[in-house]
């Protein structure tokens, strides 16, 4: 690898272990071994740096959790699925703990930093079909309204869970508890 890449793995590393605002450049350079003069020659600033970081360690989650999604379902009932998909979510966060704490750091910070807004919240239609894709075990789903409404719909659903599972991981309801609140909220809501 070179200077860039050693960077890039570098701030993904403090990034997941310190946070966004705790990581200095200093650390970047010392986590990739170069000068700090390099963070600056490569990416023009740590907080550019930062967030290039944040969004590969994104797309290393989504390609990850698309490949779990991609599993065998545990049978062929819509609702069984369901269940097992957002069970497989929940375990992602255990296992993605650090990426979870920086996201919630992330959108605090961006009511400050014009530039995070400007990176950040264009990525929102790639992750809304990207999501809408993976619930529904595809590759990839056109870009229209109705796809981009069940993206939308699904990250609310998941930035939710992951909100209540980072307070609380013990009481953050599971798949079957998804499931169960999706019929009641559904059937109070939709004709019937």
């Amino acid at each position: 690898m070179g200077n860039r890449e050693d960077l890039l793995a570098g701030a993904k590393r403090c990034l997941l272990e310190k946070g966004y605002g705790r990581t200095t450049a200093r650390d970047i350079a010392s986590a990739a071994g170069v000068s700090l003069a390099a963070i600056g020659y490569h990416y023009g600033s740590k907080d550019a740096l930062l967030t290039e970081a944040l969004m590969a360690a994104m797309a290393e989650w989504g390609d990850e959790l698309g490949r779990v999604l991609g599993a065998p379902d545990t049978g062929t009932d819509p609702q069984e699925r369901f269940v097992a998909t957002w069970d497989r979510v929940l375990q992602s966060f255990t296992e993605h703990r650090g990426l979870w704490r920086v996201q919630f750091e992330i959108l605090a910070q961006v009511e400050h930093s014009p530039e995070l807004r400007q990176i950040l919240g264009p990525a929102q239609k790639e992750a809304r079909l990207g999501l809408s894709a993976m619930f529904q075990g595809l590759p990839e789903v056109p870009d229209t309204p109705e796809e981009l409404t069940r993206g939308a719909f699904y990250q609310a659903l998941l930035a939710g869970l992951a909100a209540q599972w980072a307070l609380a991981p013990d009481s953050a309801p599971d798949g079957a508890a998804f499931l169960r609140g999706l019929q009641m909220v559904g059937g109070a809501v939709l004709p019937g």
